[in-house]
């Protein structure tokens, strides 16, 4: 690939120009507008409802230098993360893919008692709890302190700190490099993108290993997910930006496994350029040479996303109406962050989708951004029976279904938004 003359700070947050947060390019480019949106983390409560909030664009760059999707940044990290409604340890799925990784890293990279693994992003210790379990020790970087506090509890060291190049300096000067550095969905989340990659590099011993899981961006244009896009996520991933941005940064992605989670997701494996612990695995030239088919290696391959996403919307609006119109009623399940988004780009409101239920109790009693939709505790639906359940976390439709099977006693229907609208 290409040098990389990776942009200063000043470059990155110019106002005047919008430009490429890897790159420093221009960006010019639409990949998808899907028009105005509030955070989608921000669950106001009952006081908070007549206070307005602030929307902000949601609309989509492909860089036509590097090919990093991705958006403008509208709020700092620091008021979008610092206090945080999302727990990962509410999905049981979750917690079990938690566990099936450090079951395979535990063995794929040796770790034992005389290892040390850091998290970046550690949320509620949904992952680092089972490393503790096997007696490997560890620490969690998570900014958040209300969800940092969760994971203490569960015998989980935690910083509460942003992570940057910085903070892997002052670990680096203290001997707290790592043979394992993982991020799991916190990549697209960081505003400067190459602080943070520069950050991972310096915390790794010389044969670390560092692992990140982030969505697909090749699954999210051929499944259609479009709701993945939020402001709390910045950038969207190929392998073909991955493998550039981590390489600008002195990394090797020496493997890569595709997974399910989050509607197709990369687990990229890399470390230090220099190390030769591990060789390159035909798998990373694979999805290369797949996304190359695709058309992700020119600006050309961007262009269709947009309006399939406009099909989709269309269907959706249009199975909600004409539900109204029977006088059936309609609930959803779930509060995740991909619902502002979805809701707000259809038009869909507590017209036509009357509440909503989360196993957080964080988020019950409150409502969804923008829309206000009411968020209540999962039992709601068996007291109201509604016609149709409209599972917003889409990437959980099976565990969700499972959990409220019980709602074929009335003859209830789920509904699926995402890639297209299905009933189930």
């Amino acid at each position: 690939m290409a040098t990389i003359t990776l942009p200063t700070n000043t470059q990155q947050q110019g106002a005047s120009t919008k430009v490429c947060r890897f790159c420093g390019a221009g960006l010019q480019r639409t990949f998808v507008d899907l028009g105005m949106s509030p955070l989608c983390e921000t669950y106001p409560s009952p006081a908070d409802l007549n206070r307005g909030e602030v929307y902000y664009p949601l609309h989509v760059y492909v860089c036509e230098e590097c090919f990093l999707v991705q958006l403008e940044q509208y709020e700092s990290a620091e008021n979008i993360f610092s206090d945080y409604a999302y727990f990962s340890s509410y999905s049981d799925s979750w917690l079990k893919h938690a566990d099936n990784y450090c079951n395979k890293m535990m063995t794929r990279i040796g770790l034992n008692g005389q290892s040390f693994v850091v998290e970046v992003a550690s949320n509620d210790g949904y992952l680092l709890q089972y490393f503790v379990k096997r007696n490997v020790p560890v620490l969690g970087i998570e900014p958040a302190s209300n969800v940092a506090k969760v994971a203490v509890e569960k015998g989980v060291p935690t910083l509460v700190r942003f992570f940057g190049a910085q903070l892997a300096e002052e670990l680096a000067a203290e001997g707290r490099c790592a043979d394992l550095v993982l991020g799991n969905n916190v990549l697209a989340q960081v505003p400067d993108l190459n602080d943070f990659v520069e950050g991972l590099k310096i915390l790794l011993k010389p044969d670390g290993v560092l692992t990140l899981e982030f969505p697909h961006l090749l699954r999210l244009i051929q499944r259609n997910e479009f709701d993945t896009i939020y402001h709390e996520h910045f950038s969207y991933f190929s392998m073909i930006s991955t493998v550039r941005i981590l390489e600008a940064h002195g990394l090797k992605v020496f493997d890569v496994e595709e997974l399910m989670s989050h509607g197709g997701s990369l687990r990229v494996y890399a470390c230090r350029a220099e190390s030769q612990t591990h060789d390159i695995e035909p798998k990373v030239r694979e999805l290369i040479a797949e996304e190359q088919r695709a058309g992700l290696a020119s600006v050309e391959g961007y262009d269709s996303f947009a309006r399939q996403v406009k099909q989709t919307k269309l269907a959706l609006v249009d199975f909600l109406l004409t539900a109204a119109q029977q006088g059936k009623s309609v609930a959803g399940y779930g509060a995740p962050g991909k619902s502002a988004t979805l809701l707000h780009y259809c038009g869909i409101g507590k017209d036509l989708i009357e509440y909503t239920v989360d196993r957080s109790q964080y988020k019950q009693g409150r409502f969804l951004p923008g829309t206000h939709i009411p968020i209540y505790d999962p039992s709601r639906i068996r007291e109201t029976k509604p016609d149709y359940v409209v599972i917003l976390p889409w990437n959980l439709k099976d565990e969700i279904m499972e959990q409220l099977q019980f709602i074929r006693e009335w003859g209830g229907r789920f509904v699926v938004p995402i890639p297209k609208v299905a009933v189930y």
